[in-house]
């Protein structure tokens, strides 16, 4: 017999090569003689296995052995994640994908209008990124090239600059003095994993969420993929330009508990994805005391907070939070770059809690859907440059209005 013993773990320190290298050795050559000796010369030799036919059995058996194991298996959450899709909304943007409208080219083909993207001011990013390059790169006070906030490591969470730009950007967006705290933020690559990653927070594996409908597609992969929470949808109806009401939401509470599904909170979506209806303060009262009373949590998705193109009042929660004797510890915003600013490719998004345990939990699950530095570093000057910002938000809100005026002109005619 052959001994074999691995020399590769040299140990580090003092006496490291002794350890690490002669003493292997020595125990290696101690062993080899010791099973040579033991070894009776009169043993017989182990039998021949050189017959003619046998590697040719051997290769026949193997063969069979692996044809019969059957293809390669995955997860099964992997396998249903692979299976194609069968979503309306998804056909569509394939459909879109892969035959896109061009007036001249392809005048038959599909006009996409599933995908909101916001690219009415791209030419006011596309002038700031070129007039501030240098200084992104640099640093507004100039000199040499400082490596470090971008190659080193920076909290999976977050910079505390980025959270206060964060900060300054939503509080102008929203307006009437509504403030918002830098460290009860949490910073994500996207909107989609902060929906996510309050999941894991706020629920088990088949615990549900109440949605009212109808609602963003997507938000059955955000939510279900991978955390396997349910997705209970809350009807509301066409008659009543699909305005959430109580009632409706009790009901579909009730109907979910009689089923023994343990419900864990309710997601909405202010400004409405897709019909665009605005919740009322009168309305976030009433659903911050049914979530008391049922003793669940509430996620406020306000992506399109700044996207309004009505002299309408938009009413943040956590502005109704801030006035009212609430239990703030069951309510979190998630919100983002990808509408307000149009910068979806940048993949930043924004959990906003007031519950400690949540926010110490979502920290730590940031590792696996932080913003990069680079990133980090870009939107701290874009978001700090507040007459940028001023004229950003302004212009904005001024194209949505003539692209209303302009769609209702031609839906008159």
């Amino acid at each position: 017999m052959r001994l074999v013993v691995p020399l590769q773990g040299v140990a580090q320190g003092r006496g490291g090569l002794l350890l690490g290298s002669v003493i292997p050795c020595a125990l290696f050559c101690f062993l080899q003689l010791y099973f040579k000796r033991r070894r009776s010369p009169s043993d017989p030799p182990p039998p021949s296995t050189s017959s003619s036919n046998q590697p040719e059995m051997t290769r026949h058996s193997s063969l069979s052995n692996l044809l019969s194991r059957g293809p390669l298996r995955i997860s099964s959450l992997a396998t249903s994640i692979a299976k194609p899709d069968d979503s309306p909304y998804y056909m569509g943007l394939d459909k879109a994908s892969e035959d896109p409208y061009n007036r001249i080219a392809n005048p038959d083909g599909v006009i996409q209008l599933g995908l909101s993207e916001n690219r009415l001011c791209f030419d006011l990013i596309e002038k700031w990124t070129s007039e501030n390059l240098r200084d992104w790169v640099m640093g507004r006070e100039g000199g040499d090239l400082s490596i470090s906030g971008i190659a080193t490591y920076q909290p999976y969470d977050g910079t505390m600059k980025l959270k206060m730009a964060m900060a300054g950007f939503m509080s102008r967006v929203i307006g009437r003095d509504v403030s918002y705290e830098p460290s009860q933020m949490v910073l994500t690559a996207g909107v989609t994993p902060a929906i996510e990653t309050l999941c894991f927070c706020l629920a088990d594996h088949g615990n549900a969420f109440l949605v009212p409908t109808p609602y963003y597609p997507s938000f059955d992969r955000d939510m279900k993929w991978r955390t396997g929470v349910e997705l209970i949808p809350v009807h509301c109806r066409s008659k009543d330009d699909f305005v959430l009401s109580i009632s409706v939401l009790d009901q579909a509470f009730n109907q979910t508990r009689k089923r023994e599904t343990k419900i864990r909170g309710i997601l909405l979506s202010n400004p409405a994805n897709p019909v665009g209806n605005l919740l009322s303060r009168e309305m976030l009262e009433a659903l911050l005391k049914f979530a008391k009373e049922k003793n669940i949590h509430i996620i406020s998705d306000e992506i399109f907070a700044g996207s309004i193109y009505e002299e309408k009042e938009f009413v943040s929660i956590a502005e109704v939070v801030g006035s009212e004797d609430v239990d703030k510890n069951r309510v979190h915003i998630v919100y983002g770059l990808s509408k307000d600013l149009f910068l979806p490719g940048v993949r930043v998004g924004m959990i906003y809690s007031f519950n400690e345990n949540v926010l110490a939990a979502a920290r730590k699950l940031t590792r696996f859907s932080s913003v990069s530095a680079p990133t980090q570093r870009l939107l701290v000057s874009m978001l700090s440059d507040t007459k940028f910002i001023v004229e950003y938000i302004q212009t904005n809100k001024r194209g949505y209005r003539i692209c209303v005026i302009y769609l209702w002109l031609v839906w008159k005619n």
